[in-house]
């Protein structure tokens, strides 16, 4: 039988996404610093891919992977038609909108147009459109929060999870665009496929 493939996103996710797997008593050696970015676990017939967070939903989506756990703003931004069947309770954060202190009670309904710098352009795109705001979205690859520093953006959407990066940069949050935590994606095929051993695996991360 083939391998589960199992996509694991390098980055904040990964160890808590290894010791999960290993608190079931899989090997799961994949954070410990080497380069493999493909792990074999033949006794427990499974693979693991590790991959940068925003392409494992590509991996799943196509059948690359079978299975892979992402953060849901990754998700959400990516787009991409899988199955999300479980919430894992770990990697929690909120993406929101944040700006300078003196924009808290501004009305930016009344203006023509605000700038909007983030890494998420669809999610924040989606956000101002259901506020009935006019936003120009600016997407940047990192270090959003400089942008209004310098006059780039009036406003930013990004994911914080203690909000000191906002604070350190004179930005506080606006609102809350949603909350966010790591979760299970399926390939929709492969789920029905291989409903059993998928459902099997699955019960088990549930209950750890």
């Amino acid at each position: 039988m083939q391998p589960l493939i199992i996509a694991l996103p390098k980055g904040r996710l990964l160890g808590p996404a290894a010791a999960l797997f290993q608190r079931l008593g899989y090997e799961c050696a994949v954070d410990n610093g080497e380069r493999n970015l493909h792990v074999n676990e033949p006794e427990s017939n499974l693979s693991y891919l590790l991959v940068k967070a925003s392409d494992v939903p590509v991996y799943v989506e196509y059948g690359a992977a079978d299975i892979g756990i992402v953060g849901q703003d990754v998700l959400r931004e990516s787009g991409r038609d899988v199955y999300e069947p479980l919430q894992l309770n770990f990697g929690h954060c909120r993406l929101v909108v944040a700006g300078a202190p003196e924009q808290q009670h501004r009305d930016f309904r009344l203006d023509s147009s605000v700038r909007v710098a983030t890494k998420y352009p669809r999610l924040a795109r989606a956000h101002f459109l259901r506020q009935g705001i006019s936003a120009e979205i600016i997407h940047l690859a990192g270090s959003v929060e400089l942008a209004p520093c310098v006059g780039l953006s009036d406003l930013v959407v990004d994911v914080v999870e203690t909000g000191r990066t906002l604070r350190e940069n004179g930005l506080v949050e606006l609102a809350v665009v949603e909350s966010c935590q790591a979760t299970v994606i399926v390939n929709r095929v492969v789920h029905r496929l291989r409903l059993k051993e998928i459902r099997s695996l699955l019960d088990s991360l549930q209950a750890a």
